[in-house]
């Protein structure tokens, strides 16, 4: 391996672990939404060259973890109300879609789908908010990646990061138990082979989902708020 090479692996280490910092800074409320996040504030932060910090930010507005609008520096957005419809817009069929193929291939996840409900089920009741979301989102992630389609993989993937981030803001889940039981009916259907179950349940538990995050925006009165306002 040449020196340069070396080197070019070196600062991509660098960025993502950069990133992997922010990111969960980020979704663990530290850094709370509005804040701006300054590339030069960044790198005197951390230690690392500006272009480094840069990419790190970069990686983090793919996610939608932050957004960057020209000529002004990244900020975590306060989502809304709006916001959830439009994710949900996305989503639900999105994910209904992905059970009827899964069925329709005899492609169930089992080991990645029943990792993420055990984990979820073995949290303790005061471990950090986002720790009981990464399991939740974890599983419908393992459902994605089972169709095995690098496109659909990585389109979930860019809108999982502001479906976390609107969790967390709101520090709202439907609740532990809940949502173990709905996942393991999911699977259920899964693995029995019923389209119209694991649909029907998958439906029901992202309608289920979507309406009470609206419900909580609606109590915190953000529901007028526009879209990606800080």
């Amino acid at each position: 391996m040449t020196q340069d090479a070396a080197l070019r692996l070196s600062t991509v280490s660098v960025v993502e672990a950069l990133a992997a910092s922010l990111h969960d800074r980020v979704l663990d409320g530290q850094i709370p939404p509005g804040t701006a996040l300054a590339e030069t504030e960044i790198a005197n932060e951390y230690g690392v060259s500006r272009p480094t910090a840069r990419s790190a930010v970069t990686a983090l507005v793919y996610e939608g973890l932050l957004h960057r609008e020209a000529n002004k520096a990244a900020y975590v957005p306060r989502l809304t109300r709006a916001d959830v419809e439009d994710l949900f817009l996305i989503r639900t069929p999105l994910e209904t879609e992905v059970v009827r193929v899964l069925v329709e291939r005899g492609s169930v996840p089992a080991a990645a789908a029943e990792r993420a409900i055990t984990d979820l089920e073995r949290l303790e009741d005061n471990a950090p908010h986002s720790s009981f979301v990464e399991p939740d989102l974890r599983f419908h992630q393992s459902l994605i990646d089972a169709v095995g389609s690098p496109r659909l993989s990585r389109l979930y993937r860019g809108i999982k990061g502001e479906i976390h981030l609107c969790m967390v803001q709101t520090r709202h889940t439907l609740g532990r138990q809940r949502i173990v039981a709905e996942h393991g009916r999911i699977l259920a259907a899964l693995r029995a082979g019923n389209t119209e179950e694991a649909v029907a349940r998958m439906r029901a538990h992202l309608d289920g989902a979507c309406h009470s995050l609206q419900q909580v925006f609606a109590t915190a009165g953000s529901g007028g708020t526009r879209q990606g306002e800080r």
